[in-house]
């Protein structure tokens, strides 16, 4: 990083080289020179409909190959921008910021100044994109990532760029959120610990505990303190033993990392903690990424659901104000939570479940044929809504594709949706809802349900959504529970709710958390960035 800006530093004082060459003024601009200035700005233009459109518009007015002022602060600006690309986790290759420059110097003519400018506009317009909307297109690296990415036109990143201050733009181009600031400094610690050398040894590949003692409880304490977690090696007088100072910095470890907080070091204890810095860093660029593909407004109030952490969230300008544990799609084709943001609009209290289509005739429809009484909780229906007797049915008289019935759960406090579910309208036909499998809540890893997420503490939410608009969130929730009736509650303002998959979570006050990839997405994501030709800065340059 260093060697760059040095470049960078001494670079930008070849970029007044340009300076001599364009004299841009009224009357120039009609001779043979500046034609071929406006020719070569076309051509090389032309694969571009609409930055070809945008120098048309303009009468092919240079934005960074001027002899102004504001010319050479736009060149400056890139320049500065280009060299840094690599603290957004961006493909510096992609700008080519050392084959700029060799071009600005080598520039002879208008024609070559032409050239110049087009090479510089791209460069911006590709940098703009790739740190405000993302270097990837989601969709393309894992269908179940439901997000539309869509680019700024690249006249409104030029016009921006044209009237405004330019490193202001520049800088207001990257998410402006508090969590990307802390990505970008999480991503800069660990370089300056990998350059160093890392966390040093890994830990023996056994199980500790209380009360255990030898060279492999040592390697533990000095891993935990390499890490920055009290407990930790204290110097020679530090003891070998498995004491409560090194049971308490494991229970800090793994709260870190969604794992049992039980103080024991055990399998999944020592696969997180002899998982090497490089690896965490890569989370963290992945992260930085995904932090890109959401809205720029997140919303004051909005509900975060994040698939690798199996929770869900409410967040009031910026501050966890509700958080419960969550239950996920299971880790199978079609089961699979999808990541996308919506609107939460109502809450369905008493609700009957309406079973998919694809669970009926993929999963119930098997059970019927071999047993008519099977998932006898569940009512037939005609398309008309008019109930069916089983008795009357021959299920094995129909295949998936020709299975006439839908099936439906009344409300109870049997019902698979439980006794409430929260509404934002989809076409992916996810919510989050109540369950009456508690039990898979004491799970670490909680990947079990058909997409939708499923919360531990439901009613609680309910009674924290509520409280915007009902003097008693509480007795209100209850008194339209208690009529067993299923009842729609509309929310007075709707919330925004993002399902995200982040395997690195940055806090407010705090560490920097990591969870496991359970879909494996982010493992994909970083192998799509590192074709597109993000790298690793480990310090070497």
């Amino acid at each position: 990083m260093r060697r760059v800006f040095g470049y960078v530093l001494g670079a930008l004082a070849s970029v007044s080289i340009l300076t001599g060459v364009t004299a841009w003024s009224e009357p120039a601009r009609a001779d043979g020179q500046s034609a071929a200035f406006r020719q070569a700005v076309a051509e090389a233009a032309a694969r571009d409909p609409d930055v070809a459109d945008y120098y048309r518009d303009t009468g092919y007015q240079p934005i960074w190959t001027g002899g102004g002022d504001g010319d050479h602060a736009r060149r400056q600006a890139l320049v500065r921008a280009l060299s840094q690309a690599a603290l957004h986790g961006l493909p510096e290759t992609r700008y080519d910021l050392e084959g700029l420059m060799s071009q600005m110097a080598q520039v002879r003519s208008l024609r070559d100044l032409g050239q110049v400018e087009l090479a510089l506009t791209r460069a911006y317009l590709d940098y703009a994109r790739d740190v405000q909307s993302g270097v990837l297109v989601p969709a393309r690296v894992d269908s179940d990532i439901k997000r539309e990415v869509t680019d700024r036109p690249a006249k409104v990143h030029l016009d921006a760029l044209k009237t405004g201050a330019p490193h202001r733009v520049l800088q207001s181009l990257p998410p402006q959120t508090n969590a990307y600031a802390r990505l970008m400094k999480e991503k800069l610690r660990l370089e300056r610990l990998i350059a160093a050398g890392g966390w040093g040894p890994t830990v023996p590949d056994q199980s500790m505990r209380p009360g255990d003692s030898g060279p492999a409880v040592i390697a533990l304490r000095d891993r935990l303190a390499a890490m920055g977690y009290p407990g930790g090696y204290l110097g020679r007088s530090a003891s070998g033993a498995y004491d409560d100072r090194l049971q308490a910095a494991i229970r800090d470890f793994q709260r870190d990392h969604g794992l049992e907080t039980d103080g024991i070091a055990g399998p999944a204890t020592i696969g997180a903690l002899n998982r090497s810095a490089g690896a965490r860093l890569k989370s963290v660029i992945v992260a930085m990424e995904r932090e890109r593909w959401l809205p720029t407004d997140r919303g004051q109030r909005h509900i975060l659901v994040n698939l690798a952490d199996f929770s869900a969230r409410i967040i009031d300008d910026d501050t966890v104000t509700f958080r419960t544990r969550a239950v996920i799609g299971k880790n199978s084709s079609g089961r699979r939570s999808p990541e996308f943001s919506d609107e939460m609009e109502h809450m369905v209290i008493n609700p009957t479940w309406h079973v998919p289509r694809s669970i009926v005739v993929k999963e119930y429809l098997p059970q019927m044929q071999r047993n008519p009484n099977a998932v006898s909780h569940l009512k037939l229906y005609t398309r008309d809504g008019r109930q069916v007797n089983r008795a009357a049915v021959d299920f094995r008289a129909y295949s998936p594709r020709t299975f006439p019935f839908a099936m439906k759960q009344p409300p109870s406090s049997r019902n698979a949706l439980g006794l409430v579910k929260f509404m934002f309208p989809n076409k992916y036909n996810i919510y989050l809802h109540d369950t009456p499998e508690k039990a898979l809540f004491a799970h670490q890893a909680r990947a079990f349900s058909h997409g939708c997420i499923r919360l531990q503490q439901p009613f609680d939410f309910a009674y924290e959504l509520l409280s915007r608009q009902e003097a008693d969130p509480k007795g209100f929730f209850h008194s339209v529970l208690n009529t067993g009736r299923e009842t729609y509650v509309q929310l007075d303002r709707h919330v925004p709710v993002h399902i995200v998959y982040r395997t690195a979570v940055t806090q407010a006050r705090g560490r920097t958390q990591y969870r496991e990839d359970v879909y494996g997405r982010d493992a994909r994501i970083w192998d799509a960035l590192n074709k597109a030709g993000v790298s690793l800065d480990l310090g070497q340059s």
